[in-house]
């Protein structure tokens, strides 16, 4: 199948490693045009290599801070500068800090807000007016939007604004033929879900390994996912394939 994404200028936020990183390859491997972003420009610019040797794409890399929005910003307009334009965006963050409510003070709640919440505003807001009809945004999550987790409340807060965000934006852009979607990852093998399984483990004082048997057990396919399987189904919201798909949450 063609995905039509042959060309295409696409940004993907936080791409240095993980579920963004897939997505990253995925779409240079079809053929599109790829800018990612880490907060490290040495990490950002290696995994643009990779994609770059992987995909055979056409990559840039830079170092952003995406709970900056001046940042974000001035990222999103640079790579419209030299494009010409962006036609895929993928707001994107690293989870912030695991905890129970009242384990987290004042500035982690802030600070979860600008990594989370805000950045995927930011994103929004400021790369709108390169989107074009057809154009396509994607946001990714976490299950925790759908069944909070008990260890990880910044997340179930922040997360489930961005999964609103999401709806709304889905049906304020439709009008203009932009479309925009949610991705949520299950329980994808990424250095994210190996470190919230410790996090776990330490907490009932067992392994990850053991935290990580249960979750598989409690999965019909009897394991975790990979981020490649994850950036499979990013790619097909993305494209021309899904011309018809907005305001979905999958």
């Amino acid at each position: 199948m063609d995905l039509g994404l042959a060309g295409k200028r696409a940004v993907v936020a936080a791409a240095s490693q993980g579920l963004g990183y897939a997505i990253a390859e995925h779409l240079g491997a079809s053929g599109a045009r790829v800018a990612l972003c880490s907060r490290d420009a040495g990490r950002a610019e290696v995994a643009a290599e990779h994609v770059r040797a992987s995909a055979g794409a056409e990559v840039m890399s830079a170092a952003v801070d995406v709970a900056d929005v001046d940042q974000v910003k001035a990222w999103l307009d640079a790579v419209a500068v030299t494009w010409g334009g962006i036609d895929l965006v993928v707001p994107n963050a690293g989870g912030p800090p695991a905890g129970t409510f009242a384990d987290t003070d004042e500035e982690q709640w802030d600070a979860a807000y600008r990594l989370t919440l805000r950045s995927a505003l930011a994103f929004a807001r400021h790369g709108r007016p390169y989107l074009a009809r057809g154009s396509a945004m994607l946001f990714t999550t976490s299950s925790s939007v759908k069944e909070p987790v008990g260890t990880l409340a910044l997340s179930n807060i922040f997360r489930a604004g961005v999964a609103a965000l999401a709806k709304t934006l889905a049906r304020e852009w439709a009008a203009d033929g932009v479309r925009v979607n949610h991705l949520i990852p299950g329980r994808i093998a990424t250095e994210r879900v190996a470190l919230l399984d410790a996090y776990i483990g330490d907490q009932e004082g067992s392994s990850s390994e053991t935290v990580r048997q249960r979750s598989e057990a409690a999965i019909p396919l009897g394991r975790y996912g990979s981020p490649n399987e994850f950036a499979a189904a990013a790619v097909f919201l993305l494209s021309d394939a899904a011309s018809y798909i907005t305001g979905a949450t999958l």
